[in-house]
């Protein structure tokens, strides 16, 4: 993607509004502003920010190492949502935007979590949330190529809702389990369907390969989502739309989610829960599936988490 359009395209998402109105919110960590919080830079270099409410990229280095786990902490977003914006120096719009979560500790995805794309997938309806990982070696910006593995004939699309923990959980109730979500983002859990499903072993093989987790564009702190269970969700290919579909049609909500993974598990700050696709995958395309191929471009989103811009090369 050429620089220009990279900029004209962040500075399109920068401004991206929700498509419902879910009417009054939360109290807020800062009652006058939002908090959008992103990372910035060159692959592995990136740098903490925000987003004002004017959509200008603004930098927070001055402030914070990383928005990474650490970075989660109740006061230590309180302390960054108490900061005038203004204040922070500005960022150039066609800066590379990277994943919104740096040193992300556990990359965890729950299969065939919303009855439509269930039924469309043949498949029955799951009777505990289907678990498996994502390397976290896939994680991308949200606005970086994503490869196509050499050989790969099934490379697939699945826009979900991530939801990213803000302190440690365990043996938590479903009662009180979204206290421990610091905010949601976009992902875009790319899948090659053959290695998914007939190289012998998990989920995983197919879910992990290099590019196939991009990440934000920012983290919406929990406070700003009224309902993260009224989330509408998009993708397109090529500018049609494959996907829509709303957090609504989840088998299993986030808290249960959250429930179910901590009686296994410890979660920690800075770990990552992908919370499945609606229907629309090109695996689902009946009578023959379509699947991606060099060139492509992928655009996607969520209301009011911001919206994500791939181009599919060749690996």
């Amino acid at each position: 993607m050429q620089m220009s359009t990279r900029a004209n395209f962040q500075a399109r998402l920068l401004g991206f509004e929700p498509r419902c109105d879910y009417g009054p919110r939360p109290e807020k960590l800062s009652k006058d502003r939002t908090m959008k919080l992103l990372r910035f830079g060159p692959q592995g270099q990136e740098k903490p920010g925000l987003v004002d409410d004017n959509g200008i990229i603004r930098d927070l280095s001055g402030h914070i190492g990383d928005i990474d786990g650490t970075a989660l902490a109740t006061e230590t977003l309180a302390r960054l949502a108490a900061i005038d914006p203004a204040t922070l120096p500005e960022v150039d719009p066609a800066t590379r935007l990277g994943p919104c979560i740096g040193d992300v500790g556990k990359f965890m995805c729950i299969g065939l979590n919303y009855s439509d794309h269930a039924a469309e997938s043949n498949l029955p309806i799951p009777e505990h949330p289907i678990l498996f990982m994502k390397a976290n070696s896939a994680i991308t910006g949200p606005n970086d190529n994503v490869e196509l593995p050499r050989g790969s004939k099934a490379t697939d699309w699945e826009v979900e809702l991530g939801v990213v923990i803000g302190k440690h959980a365990k043996y938590v109730s479903r009662d009180n389990a979204l206290d421990y979500v610091a905010g949601y983002c976009v992902i875009n859990d790319v899948s090659e369907r053959d290695y998914q499903t007939k190289l012998t072993g998990q989920w995983t093989k197919g879910k992990s390969c290099d590019t196939f987790g991009p990440i934000g564009p920012w983290l919406v702190t929990s406070d700003e989502i009224a309902d993260s269970q009224a989330l509408d969700l998009w993708l397109d290919v090529n500018g049609q739309r494959r996907q829509t579909g709303s957090t609504g049609k989840m088998i299993f909500d986030i808290a249960t989610i959250i429930e179910h993974l901590s009686q296994l598990m410890s979660l920690h700050p800075g770990d990552v829960i992908s919370t499945g696709t609606p229907p629309g995958v090109g695996m689902g395309v009946k009578p023959n599936p379509v699947y991606l191929k060099a060139g492509d471009v992928m655009e996607l989103g969520i209301s009011g988490l911001g919206a994500q811009r791939q181009t599919v090369v060749q690996g």
